[in-house]
C-alpha cells in the first residue's frame, strides 16, 4: 500500500522539510513496486585498461594502513581563499556527510571508514593528447599542495566552512594536455559494491557522475581535495580525490575519483539522471530559485542555531558571474 505525504514545502521551514534522503527513498519504494522488481546488485564499469573503477576499496573490517601522504599535511594557507565566518568544527564536518554510495543517512562516516584509499589510481582521457594513469600517490609527487578555506553549501539548505588541502584542478587537466574541441570535463567515482552497500542498490544510476564546462574547470575556484583539517582527507569527505565547487551545491563535488574524461558532449549527472524534474546540469547556487521542495532562501550552519541568508553564487560571484554570461536561457540553478 503507498502512503500519500501531504505536500505543503512553501509552509514549513528549510530545518522542517522531509530530509532528501527520506524522499528519495520513497519515491524509489514506488517504482520498484510498480515494476515488481526486487534489489539485485550493480554492475561495474571497466577502465580504459584493466578495471581501474574496481580497483579501490577493501572487504568489509580492513584495517586501513598509515596514509603515505601524511608528511604533505598540513599545508600552506593561500590567504587569498578567506571566509566572513569561522570554520566548522571538525566533529561536524566529519560526522555528518552524504556518501550515497554507502547509504542515505547523514552518519555514514562509520560505513565509509571501509573504503580502501590505498592503492588508487585516476585516468584521464578522452580528448587530451596525453591519456595518464596515475596512483595517486605519483599524482601528490607532482604537485603543489595548499589549503584554502572555503564555503560549502549542500542543496539540502544546510553549510559548512572548510579547510580543504589540495590544487587547482586546471594543474591535473593541464598534465593530459586537453585537445582543442574538448567543452566538457567529465568525473567519475568509484563502483565496488562489495565495499559500498548503496551501490547494490539497482534504482540508482552507478557510478556516481559528475561534469563541468572547461571554463569552469579552468576557474581558479575549482580545486581537487586530497586534504582537510590539515591532514589527509578521511573516506567521509571523498578521499582520496575530490572536487571542490564552492559556488555550486554540494552534489556537484564529487567524491573519490576514479576517471576524468575531457568531451565534446555534456555529461548527465548522477542526481539529473536520477531525477531529471529536480536537478539539472549547473547546480549554481541561487537564494531566489527555489528546489522543487523547499526553499533555497536560507541555509542552516552545521554545528550551530545559525539561519543565514544565501548568498548568491555562494558568495563567489566575483570570481564565476562571467562564466554564465550569455546562458540566460540555461536552468543555470538547477
Amino acid at each position: 500500500m503507498l502512503i500519500r505525504i501531504r505536500r505543503a514545502w512553501d509552509q514549513l521551514r528549510e530545518g522542517e522539510a522531509t530530509p532528501e534522503s527520506v524522499f528519495l527513498d520513497r519515491r524509489r519504494l514506488m517504482k520498484l513496486a510498480m515494476a515488481g522488481t526486487a534489489l539485485a546488485v550493480a554492475g561495474c564499469d571497466d577502465a580504459v585498461s584493466g578495471d581501474v573503477s574496481a580497483a579501490p576499496g577493501a572487504a568489509s573490517g580492513a584495517t586501513a594502513a598509515p596514509d603515505p601522504s601524511a608528511h604533505l599535511y598540513p599545508a600552506k594557507r593561500n590567504e587569498a581563499f578567506t571566509l566572513d565566518r569561522a570554520v566548522t568544527d571538525e566533529q561536524w564536518a566529519s560526522t555528518y556527510n552524504n556518501f550515497y554510495e554507502f547509504g542515505t543517512h547523514k552518519q555514514i562516516w562509520a560505513h565509509a571508514d571501509k573504503l580502501q584509499v590505498r592503492p588508487w589510481e585516476v585516468v584521464i582521457d578522452g580528448m587530451v593528447a596525453k591519456p595518464l594513469r596515475l596512483a595517486v600517490d605519483d599524482l601528490l609527487s607532482r604537485v603543489s599542495l595548499e589549503e584554502r578555506l572555503y564555503r560549502h553549501r549542500c542543496v539540502e539548505a544546510w553549510s559548512m566552512a572548510v579547510p580543504w588541502t589540495g590544487f587547482p584542478l586546471r594543474d591535473l587537466l593541464a598534465m593530459a594536455e586537453p585537445q582543442a574541441g574538448a567543452r566538457y570535463v567529465r568525473f567519475e567515482t568509484f563502483n565496488n559494491p562489495d565495499v559500498a552497500s548503496g551501490q547494490r542498490q539497482p534504482f540508482y544510476p552507478w557510478p556516481y557522475v559528475e561534469g563541468l564546462t572547461m571554463e569552469e574547470a579552468a576557474n581558479d575556484l575549482a580545486f581537487m581535495v586530497t586534504g582537510v583539517y590539515g591532514k589527509p582527507a578521511a573516506p567521509q569527505f571523498g578521499a582520496p580525490l575530490r572536487l571542490a565547487l564552492p559556488w555550486k551545491y554540494g552534489f556537484k563535488s564529487i567524491k573519490s575519483i576514479v576517471r576524468i574524461t575531457l568531451t565534446d558532449s555534456r555529461p548527465v549527472n548522477f542526481w539529473q539522471d536520477l531525477s531529471p524534474d529536480e536537478y539539472g546540469f549547473w547546480a549554481n547556487v541561487n537564494p531566489q530559485v527555489p528546489h522543487p521542495r523547499w526553499s533555497q532562501a536560507y541555509e542552516r550552519v552545521l554545528g550551530t542555531d545559525d539561519r543565514r541568508p544565501t548568498l548568491l553564487f555562494n558568495g563567489y560571484g566575483e570570481q564565476v558571474a562571467g562564466l554564465y554570461k550569455g546562458l540566460e536561457n540555461e536552468a543555470l540553478y538547477m
